[in-house]
């Protein structure tokens, strides 16, 4: 675990930075290969740009306002300092899906089904993104209160904020749960479903387990019912695709006509 891997005179390597770029190249070559066949390859490249600085600017304002607003009220002028870690996921998410549909309209493509091509792709990007998180020492867990879990080194956030108390490993489990979600999306690509069903299930299955680990969270505020500002987008997310999901079901089984012709009786 190292916050910076190298240094060249005054210029510093930080592994977040360095981890988050490999994660966003491997989710490129994943969703490349995955829209192989399908007139949405030839946009990927183009369409990147736009979405990582959507998702870049949108996960910054998420970070600071629901994470860490106290500290940086008071320190406004490192809010641009992105360099030093302090991203959220789920704003990155947001800003790149605005991003993207604003793309798909301009290219006068169909958002969801791009969406449905790459979406294996992305919780592939966000799984390696948390090994960043790892290295960096943010996103990470509450103590345990027990001999079991990480201590954080010095010069980590998560040291200054516990010291060595053994802590969740949640941004660790979040990156394996990641990997499932990959997985399980991979299987769903065999069969045919409605137009965004695929999306749409990876922001349910995300947001199911990105729910569940936040209770283990030790670096985040808490708001009603003690939950943490990811869970509530986790279960706004979850409501909201759900809702979207049934829409896109009902009006799937409306275009598919009946078959109402009549059986012809065989004369003997």
């Amino acid at each position: 675990m190292r916050v910076i891997l190298f240094s060249i005179g005054d210029f510093q390597v930080r592994s977040y930075g360095l981890v988050v770029a490999l994660a966003i190249m491997l989710a490129m070559g994943v969703a490349y290969y995955l829209a192989k066949g399908t007139t949405y390859r030839k946009h990927i490249p183009n369409m990147m740009f736009y979405v990582i600085i959507g998702a870049i600017l949108v996960a910054r304002i998420w970070h600071v306002f629901f994470f860490q607003w106290d500290y940086y009220s008071k320190h406004l002028v490192e809010i641009p300092a992105i360099w030093n870690g302090g991203i959220a996921i789920q704003g990155a998410l947001v800003g790149g899906f605005i991003a993207a549909a604003i793309y798909a309209r301009v290219a006068r493509i169909s958002f969801w089904e791009m969406a449905d091509t790459m979406a294996p792709a992305i919780i592939f990007g966000q799984a390696i993104g948390r090994i960043a998180c790892f290295l960096n020492g943010d996103a990470y867990g509450s103590p345990t209160g027990s001999s079991f879990g990480i201590v954080y080194p010095e010069g980590t956030m998560a040291y200054a904020e516990y010291g060595p108390q053994p802590l969740w490993p949640a941004e660790i489990w979040e990156g394996q749960w990641d990997f499932i979600v990959f997985a399980i999306l991979l299987i769903m690509k065999n069969k045919t479903w409605p137009k965004g069903f695929l999306f749409l299930s990876y922001n349910i299955l995300y947001a199911i387990g990105r729910f569940m680990l936040e209770f283990l969270r030790g670096d985040s505020p808490r708001y009603l019912f003690n939950w943490t500002a990811g869970q509530w987008t986790s279960v706004v997310v979850i409501v909201i695709s759900l809702v979207i999901m049934m829409i896109f079901t009902l009006r799937q089984k409306r275009k598919d006509p009946e078959d109402l012709s009549p059986k012809l009786e065989q004369i003997h």
